[in-house]
């Protein structure tokens, strides 16, 4: 049974060629646009005519160089951006550990956080009450837990993330490069629990540099170029492929 299809995806951003340095320069920016001005911008397409499938219980891998919209097509799939173009249909729940900071609080603590972040990702209060000593336990942060999360390093940051997200049950895990800040050990500890979900018939879809991490795991992967499907396949096709068009974009 298919839990992904994405067909025909597009997603457009504007980039102004005038840059406003101050607030006072953006009011005048908006003035002026309100007087009939009109300033230049250029159009960058993130993802262009993207297509695929991701069945129950599959891992799907998105690779490519930076920039070639990964990110970009991952936050299109968990509804945090919308598609200019083309159609997204999911089956079942959704959990998303995306960049770092979203949905988290600098000022709060590690503890107060994961109460924030757990009602965002779905989870009703009354839950993370009383599954806050696993969140905490997984994360390795127990003694940080009255800790403000601005005191904490990034990838104490994605573990948080990470722990909460796991408790959500959902039937589909989105990631976007969490395991590479995390430290062996961890990233250890996560693989091991992705695991166990794809027994569950979980279904994942991994964003990471890391071609060993995407062969070992997962059976299918899309390769990315320029906004653009360059492969989507078996893992190992779409690795070589990507590293044949690498090794040809340094060739001299």
């Amino acid at each position: 049974m298919s839990v992904v299809d994405v067909e025909d995806l597009w997603k457009r951003f504007r980039i102004p060629h005038e840059k406003r340095a101050s607030v006072l320069d953006q009011v005048a920016g908006v003035l002026s646009l309100l007087e009939g001005k009109r300033y230049s911008y250029e159009e960058f397409w993130a993802v262009k005519g993207v297509t695929f499938s991701l069945q129950q219980g599959e891992s799907l891998g998105i690779i490519g160089p930076n920039g070639s919209g990964k990110s970009t097509l991952l936050k299109l799939v968990a509804r945090v951006m919308r598609p200019d173009k083309g159609a997204i249909r999911t089956s079942g729940s959704i959990a998303s550990v995306l960049e770092l900071g979203i949905g988290f609080h600098p000022d709060l603590t590690v503890k107060e956080n994961a109460q924030v972040y757990g009602v965002i990702m779905g989870i009703p209060r009354s839950q993370i009450r009383k599954r806050m000593d696993s969140i905490l336990d997984f994360s390795g942060l127990n003694r940080f837990q009255d800790a403000k999360l601005k005191n904490l390093s990034s990838g104490m940051q994605v573990r948080l993330a990470f722990s909460i997200a796991i408790q959500t049950e959902a039937d589909i895990f989105l990631v976007d490069e969490a395991l590479a800040v995390g430290d062996m050990d961890f990233q250890q500890k996560c693989l091991e629990k992705f695991r166990e979900f794809k027994k569950q018939g979980k279904s994942i879809v991994f964003v990471s540099h890391s071609m060993g991490l995407i062969r070992g795991f997962c059976e299918k992967t899309l390769y990315l170029q320029g906004g653009e499907a360059r492969a989507f396949g078996p893992s190992e096709e779409a690795i070589n492929r990507y590293v044949e068009d690498a090794k040809s974009s340094t060739a001299p």
